[in-house]
């Protein structure tokens, strides 16, 4: 199952904050139609009804099938740049 790095989870709970409160407040990420190749992140309100959800301290992740499939063994982690700007990048889990 995709893990979090303490950064994400920071940065997650930070942009569930600005857009909002709401329990259910998380990021959720999404294939491109049948293209495992290509994922999308995206902020939301919830789960979709097949989604798996993914939570660390206070972060949730909500993942589509295919993208639980190809984040399974993954790690996700994020980055703030001198200007603000938020980048989200996948690694290997931490044998």
């Amino acid at each position: 199952m995709l893990t979090l790095t303490d950064t994400a989870a920071k940065v997650i709970r930070d942009l569930n904050t600005q857009s909002g409160e709401s329990a259910d407040k998380g990021i959720r990420i999404s294939s491109q139609g049948e293209d495992a190749g290509s994922l999308m992140l995206s902020v939301a309100d919830g789960p979709e009804s097949t989604d798996k959800v993914v939570e660390s301290e206070g972060a949730k992740v909500y993942l589509d099938p295919v993208a639980a499939t190809v984040l399974d063994d993954k790690s996700l982690d994020a980055n703030i740049d001198d200007q603000g700007g938020i980048s989200f990048h996948v690694e290997d889990q931490p044998a």
